[in-house]
């Protein structure tokens, strides 16, 4: 007995046997298709904070039922990005004061762990230089909602940077309230203008390796867009 286990373990080991092989990844299903476009949708502004979302349009719209429609909008709800009031229907999400200030506590929090790789890694201060030079193309063309899409690119480079998986779902979850937030606000130039000039100033401090200034930077940084967001929208 104890022959044939060492002469099975041997076949192993030369590859005459293999272990048994991962299965592939799932392909995405169609509840998860669909949300991934109304994501985007909603991220872009196609679809406004406090539009409602009817089961039946979007059945027909997708061409699914609606029990797939109902999946769609628990997963959608999952992410935060839309609320189902009883009575009410579901409707795209609109962010309050206090779920905003909820948000830039959480970036308080994590993002230093992103200026530190940063400083570290000359990839992820590239990404961030990269998106800042896109930002200031857009500017030039007077794109503003180009410039706030590079901004999220910016901050994403910054926590992608720390390589963890965990972290960076975490992020675009943040990430993509924040959106929400930003789609309740009139001027985009007004909103996003300032922070191009922030996000090269924060870039130059990571650029020269100064932790204590780049986190006292930071911190300028998020009480004011912070306060720029609450100002607009409480407005």
């Amino acid at each position: 007995m104890k022959e044939k286990a060492i002469a099975k373990r041997t076949l192993v080991d030369e590859g005459e046997l293999l272990p048994p092989l991962p299965p592939l990844p799932p392909r995405p299903s169609t509840a998860e298709h669909a949300a991934s476009v109304l994501r985007v949708q909603i991220a872009e502004g196609r679809l406004l904070p406090g539009t409602r979302l009817r089961e039946e349009q979007v059945a027909e719209s997708f061409a699914i039922s609606r029990n797939t429609v109902r999946e769609v909008f628990r997963l959608l709800g999952h992410e935060r990005l839309v609320d189902h009031v009883a009575n009410r229907g579901v409707h795209v999400r609109r962010m309050t004061s206090q779920d905003i200030s909820a948000l830039y506590r959480t970036r308080r929090l994590v993002e230093p762990l992103g200026l530190r790789a940063a400083i570290a890694d000359a990839e992820v201060r590239a990404a961030m230089r990269a998106a800042v030079d896109r930002a200031t193309a857009a500017a030039e063309q007077n794109d503003w909602e180009k410039v706030g899409t590079e901004d999220v690119e910016f901050h994403r480079a910054l926590m992608d940077g720390c390589h963890s998986v965990h972290l960076s779902a975490m992020f675009e979850q943040l990430l993509a309230e924040l959106r929400l937030a930003f789609l309740l606000l009139p001027d985009p130039e007004r909103l996003h203008g300032p922070y191009l000039a922030k996000n090269r100033r924060l870039l130059e401090l990571v650029e020269a390796g100064d932790e204590a200034a780049v986190f006292a930077e930071l911190d300028d940084y998020l009480t004011c867009s912070e306060l720029d967001v609450l100002r607009s929208i409480e407005a």
